[in-house]
């Protein structure tokens, strides 16, 4: 059965955003709006790095709003670096920018439908040094883009809205307007976004409203955000910053609202973790049941009426990784709270072979696989 062709829900595919959406879907935000702003390469920074022992090869354009690039350490090597890594995927991310090309792509990999993720929207809308007029302005103009994007096959590209977290009171338009395209997720990143973290107060009819309206939300870090990223107080590296940014704000996204009691408060509400792997469930759980749980009652007793793993089980679904050992977290959480997610055609993801998922992954049978490739995200997405 390991040779049986699966027809794969991917739940963590992306686009790319060309630059050109912008003038068009920002139109009526034209007035005090900062527009996107693009820094070329030329001859003579070119000159300069080669100079200084670096290879002779261009860089990709950087990309500034509001004076301030929209990447944090960011400076030459890692530019040389992934100007480097980005040189062996230039069809995938080219293929990412229209529909078309993006189907292509899934056929060539038996992905039957894909929830569609943003690149660039996403460190735009979160960016530290934006004001929250232009933060909603790039979110609503994305969604009006991903909106005519996903048109282009709406029963196999499945959008995600991008919510505008800098102003906490527009959070539940924002999430209704979103539930009324007809979309079934929302995709948050997973850290304090001005200082006010998932947990905050500030956020409980949020959370409300997700559940009671059937909104997923999705939980998609990365690296080199504009904000608060765990690990950028004391790294400044894409090695070490990509290491911590994903599985440890994952983590730590769901103690905030463990702990907030928002998983108390709304248990209909469902949360899928993305590109952070799985494996770290199993030592997290076992963690917050059997170190912190029990060690004093009385700051839990309120909002954690039950041992973090039950809620975990009953809120949560984890995108695995190719390769990455599963054995303990299936132990942990089982099965059906597992989803695939790609994470195309980001250069990190695409060594993984999606043809050979069966045998990448010996530890499941192929009914464990058709419900973690096919089932469970119809189950989570309610498609």
């Amino acid at each position: 059965m390991k040779n049986k062709i699966y027809k794969i829900i991917d739940c963590d595919r992306h686009v790319i955003e060309p630059i050109e959406i912008w003038k068009h879907y920002l139109s009526s935000y034209l007035d005090g709006i900062p527009k996107i702003e693009l820094s070329f390469d030329n001859e003579m920074k070119l000159s300069e790095r080669v100079s200084q022992g670096f290879p002779a090869l261009s860089l990709p354009p950087v990309y500034k709003i509001a004076g301030k690039p929209i990447l944090s350490n960011w400076d030459i090597e890692q530019q040389v670096a992934t100007a480097l890594i980005n040189s062996q995927s230039i069809k995938e991310r080219k293929s990412a920018t229209n529909p078309k090309d993006q189907l292509s792509s899934m056929d060539d990999t038996n992905v039957s439908q894909a929830i569609i993720f943003p690149t660039f929207a996403n460190y735009i809308v979160n960016h530290k040094d934006l004001d929250t007029r232009a933060s909603l302005a790039y979110a609503e103009a994305y969604n009006k883009w991903i909106r005519d994007y996903c048109a282009h096959s709406p029963k196999r590209l499945l959008p995600v809205g991008l919510i505008s977290r800098h102003d906490t009171s527009t959070l539940v338009e924002q999430v209704q307007t979103i539930a009324s395209f007809g979309w079934k997720s929302v995709v948050l990143r997973p850290e304090p976004i001005l200082g006010k973290s998932l947990g905050h107060p500030d956020n409980d009819d949020f959370w409300k409203a997700c559940a009671a309206l059937g909104i997923v939300v999705s939980f998609h870090g990365g690296t080199h955000l504009q904000g608060e990223t765990v690990g950028m107080d004391r790294f400044s590296t894409r090695f070490s910053l990509h290491a911590c940014s994903h599985p440890m704000e994952a983590q730590m996204a769901f103690v905030s609202l463990l702990e907030a009691g928002v998983l108390e408060r709304n248990p209909r509400l469902k949360l899928a973790f993305l590109e952070a792997g799985c494996s770290w469930v199993a030592h997290w759980l076992w963690r917050l049941d059997n170190i912190c749980y029990n060690e004093f009652p009385s700051l839990t007793e309120k909002n954690i009426t039950m041992p973090p793993s039950e809620y975990f089980k009953r809120h949560c679904w984890v995108g695995m990784e190719i390769g990455e050992p599963l054995t303990d977290t299936l132990a942990s959480i089982g099965h059906k709270k597992l989803i695939f997610g790609s994470d195309y055609p980001h250069p990190d993801h695409l060594h993984f072979d999606l043809t050979e998922i069966a045998q990448k992954i010996p530890e499941l049978n192929s009914e464990q696989l058709t419900d973690i490739l096919e089932n469970n995200p119809k189950a989570l997405f309610d498609l």
